[in-house]
């Protein structure tokens, strides 16, 4: 039974990349449970018995979101005990993270997303200040040390931090890769840490 249930993960877990690499190439709106089946070699009977319907395969993709963004913040945290550092491993990781999830703006800005469903869009919206307070959290601890101006509001920081990438991200987007979202987010994470830490840093 337990080597079944790891089995049932497993496909399900890939059936959410072949629905997350499909709203890469495709776009959200083209996402169907067929061209799904068809990207991981079932008939779309076979993506009915791990998934009810497309909505289902929506909040896997929403999932595996998630997950995703947890991991930039937890490699961010594991190179380095240093939280301005932290900082600008999640910057560059998120960079990253949008250079090579071509899907992400696609999913985050498509009108089937944030219609439609009020369930999806609250989903959506949890995912991102679920992101936000985890980096929150850097900020706030470097805030702690001395390291990061005391009056900031660590939410705000985040946000510029956040903000600069995604921008970058909808230019990438928009131009087909033809913007260095890496260069651009090494030269904003020098002005960023100008204005969020102390004088002595």
């Amino acid at each position: 039974m337990a080597e079944e249930k790891l089995d049932t993960q497993i496909r399900r877990e890939q059936i959410a990349e072949a629905a997350l690499a499909l709203v890469a190439s495709q776009g959200l709106g083209r996402l169907s449970v067929a061209a799904v089946a068809r990207r991981v070699g079932l008939v779309p009977s076979g993506i009915y018995r791990h998934f009810k319907s497309k909505e289902e395969i929506l909040e896997a993709i929403l999932s595996l979101l998630e997950k995703r963004l947890a991991m930039v913040v937890q490699a961010a945290c594991q190179k380095t005990q240093d939280p301005v550092e932290r900082l600008r491993n999640v910057m560059m990781g998120h960079a990253r993270f949008i250079r090579e999830g071509r899907a992400i703006p696609r999913i985050l800005f498509a009108d089937e997303m944030q219609s439609g469903s009020p369930q999806r869009r609250e989903r959506v919206l949890r995912i991102l200040l679920g992101y936000i307070g985890q980096v929150g959290q850097i900020v706030e601890s470097g805030q702690r040390q001395g390291r990061i101006r005391p009056q900031l509001d660590p939410e705000t920081v985040v946000m510029m931090l956040v903000g600069t990438i995604v921008a970058a991200g909808i230019r990438w987007h928009l131009t087909d890769g033809g913007f260095d979202v890496t260069k651009h987010a090494e030269r904003s994470w020098q002005i960023l840490r100008s204005a969020i830490c102390t004088a002595g840093d």
